[in-house]
């Protein structure tokens, strides 16, 4: 660990804090500076990049798209776990960062970097779930964190910086927020949002419409699933980045996915943060529903018990965790037999299911019918409650 650092890897975004970060690496490390940007589907223009960070002082700049593999082996085990952090977040920042830092990592290797880099600040979570992820994958990397080292401390300061070393970077103040995105989530954090009180400003929530605004008449859709993941909508097949990206926009345009929650970080702070989850909301409400038709009880209630714990090993940075990759094997196999389609109606800012089939459905119309039926005993009912009355009489003698 501690060997001279001569080339670094920088999850770079091309904005005012990793343009700073890129510079000032270099320069107190005088080392090289290897820039690297994932796309994963937040639906910015990344075209000028690369050039950005080369202007900015780096040696190399990768830029590369990685939405489908962002979808299919990250976004879609997490949604086939049903996976909510606290009760209401879809985790889409978290789940990101697994992958960033894997990319990062693997970059590393091929370039004989000694080190990652992030611009991650050191009271969020991101810090953590980065160099938890380069930690499991790579022991020997070193990570350079700024934000804990450098004596910047705003805002301000990185703008000072920024024209004080002719980095070019454009900056407003209409969006005082700190924004990620990507293809299940946008999320806003500052500004206004500091105050748990505040209603949150005009320029977050720009995926989805207010649900008073959206359409007057309800979309109804259609997603198919197989082993747990969606496979098409409306009918149609579609690759998973592709029914994501989809999914997002029939969501947004009925307001469905808006969040705005306190939540608990793992390093030890409450925060506030306003989500827009537009897609995923509306596939984690027609999986978790199919499960209900194709599901056993009691393997679906052991697998409920293990939500809480898959999303805090999400949430919190273990994602090549042995746990985590334990627990996803157990889902897995909960999720052969999870296949079929589900019909929803989207309508001012909520989705409710019409209906849903399956050819391994367990629901037996005979056997649920309150009309006549000649495959239940209904006398044997009694028996069974008998039995499991047993230990509460016995509890109140």
């Amino acid at each position: 660990m501690n060997q001279k650092v001569e080339k670094v890897v920088l999850a770079y975004s091309g904005g005012l804090d990793t343009s700073v970060i890129l510079k000032w690496i270099k320069e107190t490390y005088s080392c090289e500076v290897i820039a690297f940007t994932a796309d994963l589907g937040q639906g910015e223009d990344l075209s000028g990049v690369e050039r950005r960070a080369l202007e900015t002082g780096a040696s190399k700049a990768f830029v590369e798209d990685l939405r489908e593999e962002f979808a299919r082996d990250y976004i879609f085990p997490m949604m086939r776990a049903n996976a909510v952090y606290e009760g209401r977040y879809l985790l889409g920042t978290s789940i990101a960062r697994p992958l960033i830092a894997k990319r990062m990592v693997e970059i590393a290797r091929a370039e004989g970097a000694q080190a990652i880099a992030h611009g991650a600040t050191g009271k969020g979570n991101d810090q953590v779930r980065f160099e938890l992820t380069a930690a499991a994958l790579d022991k020997n990397l070193k990570t350079i964190a700024p934000w804990r080292e450098w004596d910047l401390r705003s805002r301000t300061d990185c703008v000072e910086y920024a024209k004080k070393h002719d980095i070019p970077v454009t900056v407003t103040k209409d969006k005082p927020y700190s924004c990620d995105g990507n293809l299940l989530h946008l999320s806003f954090e500052g500004g206004e949002l500091e105050d748990p009180w505040a209603e949150p400003g005009p320029h977050t929530y720009l995926m989805c419409v207010p649900p008073e605004q959206a359409p007057d008449r309800p979309e109804i859709a259609t997603i198919e699933f197989e082993v747990g993941n969606p496979v098409a909508l409306n009918g149609q097949t579609m690759t998973p980045a592709t029914i994501m990206a989809e999914l997002n926009v029939l969501g947004g345009r009925h307001g469905i996915g808006r969040l705005d929650m306190v939540e608990s970080r793992f390093v030890g702070m409450k925060s506030r943060g306003v989500y827009e989850t537009p897609g995923g909301t509306i596939l984690q409400t027609a999986h978790r529903d199919l499960e209900g038709l194709t599901l056993d009880r009691e393997t679906m209630r052991l697998r409920d018990q293990l939500i809480p714990q898959y999303a805090a090993m999400v949430y919190n940075g273990f994602w090549f965790a042995p746990e985590r990759e334990a627990l996803q094997a157990f889902i897995d196999k909960t999720q052969e037999r999870v296949r079929g389609t589900v019909r929803l109606k989207l309508y001012k800012g909520a989705v409710s299911v019409l209906g849903r089939k399956s050819d391994v459905s367990l629901y037996n119309p005979e056997l649920a019918t309150f009309e006549q039926d000649m495959v239940y005993d209904q006398a044997d009912a009694a028996g069974f409650i008998r039995l499991n009355a047993l230990r509460l009489r016995a509890w109140n003698q």
